[in-house]
C-alpha cells in the first residue's frame, strides 16, 4: 500500500509517499527535498526546480514563478493584477483569463497558468514515483484554506494532468496536525492548536479546535505581504549596499545583478537557519568585479528585525478574535521554510512560553507529510467525491482494544479507538517489552456492544528474531481503521526499524 501527498507552494513544492504505515518527503533528482516551484522555458524544453530558479538571471523573461497565485483566477482579479505587476514573464489578458506569453524566438507561446501548474506536479510525480520504484499515482493534494472552488479545480485539474489520481484536496492547516498525529492518538477530550505558517510569500495563521479526531477551524488570517521572499529581499539590498562601500557602485538599479545577489541571499538565508554565520560570493557581479561578503546571524536578525516583529501580531489578534488567551493553546505547528528561522521561533516560543512548539518534522516538511498520511488513510475509502451537498461521517460501532501487561504481570487493555469514532482515523501506540525477549506479540481485541469488555480477538502481529539488549524494546505501534471497519496494523522495534504489518476486516 503506497500512496502521494503533495504540498505545492507560492514559492516551492514538496512530496512525501505513504508506505509501510509511515510518512516521508523524498528528495528529487537534485538531491533536494524541497523543488523551486520555477519554471523555466526554453527552445525545446521547459526545466522545472533549482536550474530553472538558477537560471532566471539569463532568461527572466521566460521563467515562471509563483503560478499559484493566478491559478484559477481571473485577469482581472486583484491577485492576478498583482501578479501581473510582479512577474518578469508578460502576462496577458486571454478570454478575461491571465496567459503568459513565452518567446521561442521564431513563435511566441501563449501558456495558461494551469499548464504551468501541471509541469510543476508532473515533477513531484516523476519524484515520488522514481523513489518508490513504482507507478503510484493515488495522492492527495494540499489547499490553502483561503482557496475559492475555482482556484481548488484549477489545482486539481493541474494535478490530475500531470497523471495523479487525486483522492482529495485538504486543507494546509489540518494537514499539519496530521503530520503529528494531534487529535489522532488521543481517542477523546479537546484542544485547541495553533498553525503557524510563513511560507515564501504569505503568511498564514490558524486557530483549529481538535475534539476526537476531528478538525474544526475557529479562525484564520492570512497576509501576503508577509513571507521569506521579504527577508531574502532585505538581506540583497544590505548586500548592495556593502558592495557600493567597496567598489563605489550602486547596483540596485541593475536588475540582473540584483538578481544575483537575491540568489547568494537566499541561500545565506537558509544557512543562516542552522550556521551562525555565512559566507556570500558573487560572481562578476557588476562590470566583471566579483563580491564576497560574511554575514553573521545577528547582523541578519537585526535586518529583519521588523519584519520578524510584522510576522508575530497576526497571533495576538487572531487570538483575541476567537476569545483565547495563550494559555488555552495546547500546541503550537510550525509549517513553511521561513519558520526554520531561530529568530522566529523564539518570539513564538516567548508567547506561549508554556506550549510545546512543534518542530521536529522540518517546517517545510509538515504539510507534504499530512497530506501523504492522509492519503494513506483514504486509500480504503470507496468514493471520494467531494462535491457532495450532505456529508455522512462512518464510525465504529464497538471498542478497538489493545492488549498489554502491567508490571505484575496482569493483562491491561487501552482503548485506541472508541466507538463512535469518526472514520478512517489513525491511532499511534508505543508498546514496551523487556530487552531479554527475543519476541514480542501485539493483541487488539474488538469489545462487546456497549461494553468495555474485550470480546473477540481481531489481529495478532508478533515481532521475531529481536536482538537482546539492556533497555527495553519499544514497540511503535501504527493502526489505521479504514471507513468499512477494515484495521492495516503495523509494529516497528524502533532500535532495529524490524516491521510487521498486517490488514484485518472488523465487523464494526
Amino acid at each position: 500500500m503506497a500512496a502521494i501527498g503533495v504540498h505545492f507552494g507560492y514559492t516551492c513544492a514538496c512530496v512525501a509517499i505513504f508506505k509501510d504505515g509511515r510518512a516521508d518527503v523524498v528528495a528529487n533528482d537534485a538531491g533536494d527535498r524541497v523543488t523551486p516551484a520555477v519554471v523555466a522555458y526554453r527552445d525545446t524544453e521547459q526545466i522545472v526546480g533549482i536550474a530553472a530558479k538558477q537560471g532566471r538571471i539569463r532568461n527572466a523573461a521566460n521563467t515562471v514563478v509563483k503560478v499559484k497565485q493566478i491559478l484559477g483566477r481571473s485577469f482581472d482579479d486583484p491577485e492576478a493584477q498583482k501578479h501581473l505587476a510582479e512577474s518578469k514573464c508578460p502576462v496577458i489578458n486571454k478570454d478575461k483569463k491571465p496567459r503568459y506569453e513565452i518567446d521561442m524566438g521564431d513563435v511566441t507561446k501563449i501558456v495558461s497558468p494551469e499548464e504551468v501548474a501541471k509541469l510543476v506536479f508532473h515533477k513531484m510525480k516523476e519524484t515520488a514515483q522514481s523513489a518508490l520504484g513504482s507507478d503510484i499515482t493515488d495522492a492527495v493534494i494540499t489547499v490553502p484554506f483561503e482557496f475559492g472552488e475555482m482556484q481548488k479545480n484549477a489545482l486539481r485539474q493541474a494535478a490530475e494532468g500531470a497523471g495523479f489520481s487525486v483522492l482529495r484536496l485538504i486543507h494546509e492547516p489540518s494537514a499539519a496536525l496530521l503530520a503529528y498525529g494531534i487529535g489522532q492518538d488521543s481517542p477523546t477530550g479537546k484542544s485547541h492548536v495553533l498553525v503557524y505558517k510563513l511560507g515564501g510569500t504569505s503568511l498564514t495563521v490558524t486557530v483549529m479546535e481538535v475534539n476526537s479526531g476531528m478538525y474544526r477551524v475557529l479562525a484564520t488570517h492570512t497576509d501576503h505581504s508577509i513571507g521569506g521572499d521579504g527577508f531574502t529581499q532585505a538581506l540583497a539590498q544590505y548586500l548592495a549596499a556593502e558592495f557600493k562601500k567597496s567598489y563605489k557602485h550602486d547596483v540596485t538599479g541593475n536588475p540582473r545583478a540584483m538578481m544575483k545577489l537575491m540568489n547568494s541571499a537566499d541561500v545565506a538565508k537558509h544557512t543562516l537557519s542552522t550556521l551562525g554565520s555565512s559566507n556570500c560570493f558573487v560572481d562578476s557581479l557588476y562590470d566583471g568585479m566579483d563580491f564576497d561578503c560574511n554575514v553573521s546571524r545577528a547582523r541578519f536578525e537585526l535586518l529583519c528585525s521588523s519584519l520578524f516583529n510584522k510576522s508575530i501580531q497576526p497571533i495576538k489578534a487572531l487570538l483575541e478574535q476567537v476569545g483565547l488567551s495563550s494559555s488555552d493553546i495546547s500546541k503550537v505547528v510550525l509549517c513553511g521554510g521561513s519558520a526554520r528561522i531561530p529568530k522566529l521561533q523564539q518570539m513564538i516560543q516567548d508567547l506561549f512560553p508554556d506550549v510545546e512548539l512543534l518542530s521536529s518534522i522540518p517546517p517545510d516538511e509538515v504539510i507534504p507529510v499530512g497530506a501523504a498520511i492522509e492519503a494513506g488513510i483514504l486509500l480504503g475509502r470507496e468514493s471520494s467525491a467531494l462535491d457532495q451537498d450532505s456529508i455522512t461521517v462512518d464510525c465504529c460501532a464497538r471498542d478497538i482494544l489493545v492488549k498489554e501487561a502491567d508490571d505484575s504481570g496482569a493483562d491491561v487493555y487501552t482503548v485506541l479507538f472508541p466507538s463512535g469514532t469518526p472514520l478512517p482515523a489513525r491511532r499511534q501506540h508505543t508498546l514496551h517489552g523487556p530487552g531479554s525477549l527475543s519476541s514480542i506479540c501485539m493483541e487488539l481485541y474488538q469489545s462487546q456492544a456497549h461494553n468495555n469488555t474485550p470480546q473477540e480477538k481481531v489481529a495478532q502481529i508478533v515481532l521475531n528474531n529481536l536482538e537482546p539488549k539492556e533497555e527495553n524494546h519499544d514497540i511503535v505501534t501504527v493502526v489505521t481503521m479504514k471507513r468499512d471497519g477494515s484495521l492495516h496494523v503495523t509494529c516497528t522495534e524502533q532500535g532495529s526499524g524490524k516491521s510487521e504489518a498486517v490488514t484485518v476486516a472488523v465487523a464494526s
